[in-house]
């Protein structure tokens, strides 16, 4: 039994090139450390990083690509969206997280999928905010929501085998600067966040949007 669970294990372990795009934020750092154990991890971020891309750019996220080359799975973690009260938001500012969180992370894909190796996976971030709203936020949950939608149509025309999931998190537990803009709601800790990205990242669903908690 031993030499069974032996060899199924290392059927299971097979290298992967993932990319992280906001290697360097809390999620990113955590999911890095966590992958690169077994897998070998190509940091993207807009400031450090082994590339420094800006997701906001359509060539710069195709100059990703070309640095990159083929790769197995590549995880989002990144997207800024604008935080304030909706009575005040302008137009640029709610354009901030389209043009972002949103459209930065459906052109990864969109692009992406000419690098991707077939079974690959595109695994994008969220947030609870969509069935969850909370003060000063309607510009992230918008931007969630599209993701959310753009994630379960995407999956059903990629080809080749590859597969598309959002995670989908509350606030996360190592980042207590955002404690105050949701209250009551329960941490999600950093091990529940790793797992649900290990779910899209190494399972065999697509079109799902994983919520951690």
């Amino acid at each position: 039994m031993k030499d069974i669970a032996i060899k199924f294990k290392n059927y299971l372990i097979i290298n992967m090139k993932i990319i992280i795009v906001g290697a360097t934020g809390t999620m990113g750092r955590h999911l890095a450390t966590a992958f690169e154990k077994e897998h070998e991890i190509v940091r993207v971020a807009s400031g450090g990083g082994d590339i420094q891309t800006d997701i906001t750019s359509l060539e710069s996220i195709e100059n990703l690509f070309e640095q990159t080359g083929p790769f197995d799975a590549l995880v989002s973690t990144a997207g800024p969206s604008y935080v304030g009260p909706w009575k005040k938001m302008t137009d640029k500012e709610f354009r901030k997280g389209i043009e972002g969180k949103l459209m930065g992370q459906v052109n990864l894909v969109l692009i992406g999928q000419r690098y991707i190796k077939p079974k690959g996976s595109f695994t994008l971030i969220a947030g609870a905010l969509t069935i969850d709203p909370q003060l000063n936020f309607s510009n992230a949950a918008a931007a969630n929501g599209a993701i959310e939608a753009f994630v379960r149509a995407a999956a059903i025309e990629l080809e080749d085998g590859i597969r598309i999931n959002a995670v989908s998190p509350t606030v996360i537990e190592d980042s207590p600067q955002y404690f105050p803009y949701f209250p009551g709601e329960v941490p999600v800790t950093m091990k529940q966040l790793e797992y649900g990205f290990r779910k899209s990242v190494f399972g065999a669903n697509t079109g799902q949007v994983i919520r951690p908690y």
